[in-house]
């Protein structure tokens, strides 16, 4: 008789108004493994796991762990019973130190402060033993991403669990970082935890998985074994049709500089220095990246560029005309197209139609107005062209883009800011949120447009997605362009250490510029 898993997830169903998240999942999570969920964008993973951790609750079905049936109305009563999880947008308060967000809601102050020693030491005990390099009283706000998700994993440690679920723990780490992170897992899994794995980094998940589940419009469709399988069949469970993993792209044929920037200098939102003299020129026909580590400087930079965050000094010219002090109403009408890191933010608005979210810039324009008045079938037909094209998963053209996924949101994003047919295109995380097969498309979309002449700088946190489109790329650190790499793989290690900022290379920018 075969032992009892360590957790059986049956027949969960989880709805959102019309949207159905979990539709009958059923799955085991066997003691001591690393087990991985894959699946596309709004396919169910992060709810599922949000169920088993107390954040949502299940509208039916059972939840089995350790043998007894279990339903947690909050997180704190996960973390009694040994579960922990690291979300994907961290949950820590950014102006307490580690310890004191450590024990933040775990007793009157009197004790917080009788005990804060023995919270100092048992940071620094499962800091060792772990090699998480985490302090105590380090102030969250003044740590970069990485350090912060290492807070979180210890942060779930300190509270002693059995179970570990990483929600896309690796999309915001340096190579180096990401094998640190690898090697926990096992490390975890040495020592007795069980860890649930959530990514779409095919690599990193055929590294470190004993099995993988591959989930799909709300159910479990697959489970293998890690030994069993490889990265294509995965991607093909994963979408249905066969992905491919290599790009076939031409040459680059550079022409004249479509936009310069000059020793551009601007601060946050919160007014801290962000971008520091930073210059680059990107040409037409040609995909310029920047790689780096979130908050280093590149979401203020593309913000600068549009339009949407003051600078304090340098120079954006497109084609030939300075723009700074520019609206983004203006840019946009200068041939400049935007794909913003916050879709939510500066993208889309949540509460109109996908018709009207598609013509947000061209809303007075023909052929969508006529004399002040929406031509409401001009923009059905080009809302239903790109829906078509792009593959958004969406009921018509009237329903609201806050009823749709994440990822075929960021589609239509895309969709949109290619129909404007700019000449350059300001691409900050293309493939946020969006399924392989959708990877696929938009990064051929990108290529295409490349080749028809467009100029595109492209700032990812995804390497794989430098390497598989851009024909330079350029490493941002501390707000500063370190040095420029080629997209070659066998740089991986050196393009690691500029994210990390321990090594600059202006070589590589004097070798383009000659």
């Amino acid at each position: 008789m075969s032992p009892k898993p360590f957790l059986r997830i049956e027949n969960i169903r989880k709805r959102f108004g019309p949207i159905i998240a979990s539709d009958g999942v059923t799955l085991e999570i066997d003691e001591g493994e690393i087990h991985s969920l894959l699946g596309e964008n709004g396919a169910g993973k992060s709810v599922l796991m949000n169920m088993i951790c107390g954040m949502v609750r299940p509208d039916e079905g059972e939840i089995v762990y350790k043998g007894q049936s279990v339903r947690f109305n909050s997180p704190r009563e996960a973390i009694r019973q040994r579960i922990g999880m690291v979300h994907q947008h961290f949950m820590l308060v950014p102006n307490l130190t580690v310890a004191e967000n450590y024990i933040l809601g775990r007793g009157t102050a009197l004790r917080v402060i009788n005990d804060m020693d023995e919270v100092h030491a048992k940071i620094r005990e499962l800091s060792d033993r772990y090699a998480l390099d985490v302090r105590p009283d380090a102030v969250v706000e003044d740590l970069s991403v990485g350090e912060q998700q290492r807070v979180e994993i210890l942060k779930t440690l300190f509270h002693g669990i059995d179970l570990l679920i990483l929600d896309e723990p690796t999309a915001v780490l340096t190579p180096q970082e990401t094998d640190r992170l690898l090697a926990l897992m096992s490390d975890l899994v040495s020592d007795g935890k069980t860890v649930v794995f959530i990514s779409h980094k095919l690599d990193e998940v055929m590294r470190v998985s004993n099995r993988i589940s591959v989930m799909r419009d709300g159910r479990v469709v697959h489970t293998v074994k890690a030994a069993d399988t490889d990265a294509r069949e995965l991607a093909r469970m994963m979408v249905g049709r066969d992905v491919g993993m290599e790009l076939p792209r031409s040459t680059a044929a550079p022409g004249p500089i479509v936009l310069s920037v000059e020793n551009l200098t601007c601060r946050s939102e919160t007014g801290l220095p962000a971008v520091r003299g930073v210059s680059l020129d990107v040409r037409a026909g040609e995909i310029v990246g920047i790689a780096g580590v979130s908050g280093n400087g590149q979401t203020e930079l593309s913000l600068a560029l549009s339009g949407l965050l003051p600078v304090e000094s340098g120079r954006v010219v497109l084609n030939g005309k300075d723009i700074i002090g520019l609206d983004p109403a203006r840019i946009n009408a200068s041939g400049f197209s935007h794909i913003p890191e916050d879709r939510h933010k500066h993208g889309i608005v949540l509460s109109l139609s996908l018709g009207e979210n598609t013509i947000l810039q061209r809303y007075d324009q023909p052929p969508f107005a006529t004399r002040g008045m929406l031509n409401r079938r001009a923009i059905g037909a080009h809302t239903r062209d790109l829906i078509r094209r792009f593959g958004i998963k969406s009921r018509d053209e009237d329903q609201p883009i806050g009823d749709l996924s994440g990822g075929n949101q960021q589609k239509l994003v895309v969709a949109r800011e290619l129909a404007r047919n700019p000449d350059f295109i300001l691409v900050n995380q293309l493939t946020r949120g969006i399924d392989i097969g959708a990877t696929e498309f938009v990064m051929e979309e990108m290529l295409k447009q490349r080749d028809s002449g467009r100029a595109i700088l492209l700032i990812s946190t995804e390497l794989e997605e430098l390497f598989a489109i851009c024909d330079r790329i350029l490493v941002m650190c501390h707000g500063e362009i370190l040095g420029e790499l080629p997209p070659d793989r066998t740089r991986l290690d050196e393009l690691g250490l500029l994210m990390a900022g321990k090594m600059a290379n202006p070589i590589g920018r004097q070798e383009h510029a000659g």
